[in-house]
């Protein structure tokens, strides 16, 4: 006998949903109020319960604005929200947002020149710790190798050759993915590593829609090769110039085939 997984709903989520699609669609207004709680209740057919707790989330998301007493009040997300309604605003149904991929992958050109650089610079910081001279003659200098980034370089140069390796482009998109983790854990920024969370978790949805026109970059495995070999040797500026000619090409083709859509 074959068995289906029984999904849990949450009504306060499927609350939550349908009022955040419609205010990041547009379709409630800035500054523009929500039906009471009741109201809400009754038109939606949940408990006030339900909707109270989707109204809260709504307004940590920065969606709405929930003042005791007074009506709830649509908030413009650009300047409330943050990165976490990306995956929202890039998939509207079944279709990506030209506008929000272009952005997306404007941020990803800026940003992974810059966070290869940060790792290649923490690679270089460890080498000079561990290699630099000591009190005792007779002590020897610390290998990069003993450094706590040796794991991190370990991972990031096996993801270069999966890349090299492997021939199915959606797959390649996935390693390229984990590749990046590793860039970012050794980095060690915390500020790029929530940042490069939310534009993952906005651009996963669409691997396999974008796997045509990402197969040259991802296909690259030399390219991510050179760039693994530049942060191994701590080489901050040849890091970002290996990052800029790796995410370049794709990044440009993208925003041409966007912009003809």
């Amino acid at each position: 006998m074959a068995w289906t997984p029984v999904v849990k709903r949450s009504v306060s989520g499927d609350v939550f949903e349908q009022i955040a699609e419609q205010v990041l669609g547009g379709e409630l207004a800035v500054g523009s109020s929500l039906p009471s709680e009741r109201q809400l209740a009754e038109a939606l057919g949940v408990s006030r319960p339900a909707v109270r707790e989707a109204l809260q989330r709504l307004a940590a998301a920065g969606l709405v604005s929930v003042r005791q007493g007074e009506a709830t009040t649509v908030l413009d997300y650009r300047r409330s929200s943050g990165l976490e309604v990306l995956p929202r605003l890039l998939l509207r149904g079944e279709s990506i947002d030209p506008a929000v991929a272009r952005s997306i992958l404007e941020a990803r050109l800026h940003n992974g020149p810059k966070i290869a650089e940060l790792a290649a610079r923490r690679v270089r910081r460890e080498a000079a710790r561990g290699g630099g001279t000591t009190p005792s003659a007779e002590a020897a200098p610390t290998p990069i190798a003993e450094s706590a980034v040796d794991g991190e370089l370990t991972l990031l140069h096996d993801s270069a050759e999966r890349l090299v390796a492997e021939s199915d482009p959606l797959t390649q998109q996935r390693i390229a993915l984990e590749f990046w983790d590793h860039v970012l854990d050794l980095a060690d920024s915390i500020a790029f590593r929530l940042m490069y969370s939310m534009l993952r978790a906005a651009y996963e949805p669409a691997l396999a829609a974008l796997a045509p026109i990402m197969s040259a970059e991802v296909g690259n495995g030399g390219a991510y090769r050179d760039l693994a070999a530049a942060i191994d040797a701590g080489e901050p500026e040849l890091a970002a110039e290996c990052a800029r000619a790796l995410l370049e090409p794709a990044t440009t083709a993208l925003i041409h085939a966007l912009d003809g859509a």
